[in-house]
């Protein structure tokens, strides 16, 4: 909801905020910020915008044009809940000072290209998104990568490992592998903490389904944000992993938001449903399968078709394609279905209302870009439909149990980053349709990976090759 300069100047006042926090997306997917005295809080920083060195953000310019801008979004005011001094939050776009056109890079610009580009299709005129983002929260986590060593070690109240631990006393509960949905406390130790979060989450203004321990050990959770449309749905999303982590700190614990954290269990994916609406209408409402509109299933062809591609922005990590293997609930398979979990594309049926009619995407994970991931998944089902690209037929066996000879006609998900950059590579046009993505961004992520984290990661050995190769 647009709010005016005069609204969040007294909703400031009203806070006694004397802080103004100023915060934006980097190009991999991190939230940064600087804060000022909210005495610089004026009408002509939304005009002027605020400056800051953008040859030190990750992935953007070069040192020789490091000057960039940053202009608030009034929609996006909150008073932090974490910070000591009343402070003021506002997301930011990020600007070229030289033209005061929005920076193509910046990762929020290219989700707001996106919602304006669903309007000049005629298609439809609103894109919602609902996330469904996973968690691990820890006790103890310690690592390290140099010359001589490299080692990772986690630990949790809940890990299923520390059974047999004296913890003076050992009281047990602690969820076996897999076995973690839902059990009640206080096998479920952590849900005093999430209701901690999901009332934090109010009290900024997101608005929450539910929350719930997820399927591993050791203290995985899920905390399911209503949905909304793709930009705001972006923005709530940060915010989201900002009070999770946050409030996890306050409780002496951490939390990470990395897909595979945990070898032999669950990891923590992010499926996102999403839907077309036009004038209050929902499109995706109709006599086909699972009670799907044509648009719909054409919009699933469109996802299946590029998801290929699509995972190098949905799945952005290394990591992702240790929770992307068969048999941990993860999608590998690229179909469709309803109720079918086990199916890259799912048609939830808890509801007959057409409001409720929505396709889920179940590749992504929760270490993607938000802006980017959903942007991406709207043009691939846009495209869909444009081209008529239907789905093929639905598979509601269990993906699991298809013989070899079934499993060789379903397509799959890619074996790594590299190979899903690879994907990008040759299918991103779907992407650059009304400027939404270009190629300088399309190039600028696939370099940045290859480079940072997929041959960062090929350079050094792995902690498992001594106990496979030593003694070669």
């Amino acid at each position: 909801m647009a709010k005016s300069f005069a609204d969040v100047k007294k909703f400031a006042e009203d806070n006694n905020a004397r802080i103004l926090d100023l915060k934006f997306m980097d190009f991999p997917g991190m939230w940064q910020h600087f804060s000022t005295p909210i005495s610089t809080f004026t009408e002509d920083l939304l005009e002027e915008g605020f400056g800051f060195d953008g040859s030190s953000i990750r992935g953007w310019q070069a040192i020789n044009e490091s000057d960039m801008l940053v202009i608030p979004d009034l929609s996006t005011a909150v008073i932090d809940p974490f910070m000591k001094p009343a402070t003021l939050s506002l997301i930011c776009d990020v600007y070229d000072p030289l033209t005061k056109q929005q920076y193509s890079r910046c990762p929020r610009s290219i989700a707001q290209k996106a919602e304006a580009y669903v309007r000049t299709t005629g298609l439809a005129d609103v894109a919602l998104f609902g996330p469904e983002a996973e968690f691990f929260i820890f006790d103890d986590v310690r690592f390290d990568q140099n010359e001589h060593s490299g080692y990772y070690f986690l630990d949790s109240v809940e890990g299923c490992w520390n059974s047999g631990r004296d913890e003076s006393p050992n009281l047990g509960y602690k969820p076996r592998y897999k076995e973690g949905y839902f059990p009640v406390p206080p096998s479920d130790a952590f849900h005093d903490m999430r209701s901690e979060m999901i009332l934090t989450m109010a009290d900024c203004g997101l608005e929450v389904e539910c929350h719930h321990h997820e399927v591993a050990t050791g203290g995985q959770a899920e905390i399911d944000l209503r949905f909304g449309r793709l930009v705001k749905t972006a923005d709530n999303l940060l915010l989201y992993k900002y009070i999770v982590k946050n409030t996890a700190r306050k409780y002496g614990k951490t939390v990470t938001f990395m897909p595979k954290p945990l070898f032999n269990d669950n990891g923590s994916g992010m499926h996102v449903h999403q839907s077309l609406w036009r004038e209050g209408q929902p499109l995706f409402a109709g006599s086909g399968y699972a009670g799907l509109s044509e648009m719909a299933l054409f919009y699933t062809g469109g996802l299946l078709k590029h998801a290929r591609a699509l995972v190098a922005l949905t799945n952005p990590t290394t990591n992702s394609f240790k929770r992307l293997v068969p048999g941990y609930e993860a999608p590998v398979n690229l179909a469709y279905s309803r109720r079918n979990r086990s199916a890259a594309c799912r048609i939830p049926m808890y509801s007959d209302s057409p409001k409720s009619k929505r396709i889920e995407f179940r590749c992504p994970d929760p270490s993607c870009n938000p802006y980017l991931a959903f942007s991406a998944m709207l043009m691939a089902g846009l495209d869909g439909i444009t081209n008529k690209i239907h789905p093929g037929e639905p598979l509601d066996k269990d993906i699991y149990d298809l013989s070899p000879e079934e499993l060789a006609d379903v397509p799959s998900t890619p074996a790594s980053l590299s190979d899903a950059l690879d994907a990008l590579e040759a299918d991103h046009e779907f992407l650059l349709r009304g400027d939404v993505f270009t190629e300088d961004v399309i190039d600028t992520w696939i370099s940045y990976k290859r480079e940072n984290e997929v041959d960062a990661l090929r350079l050094r050995p792995h902690p498992y090759e001594f106990a496979l190769y030593y003694d070669v």
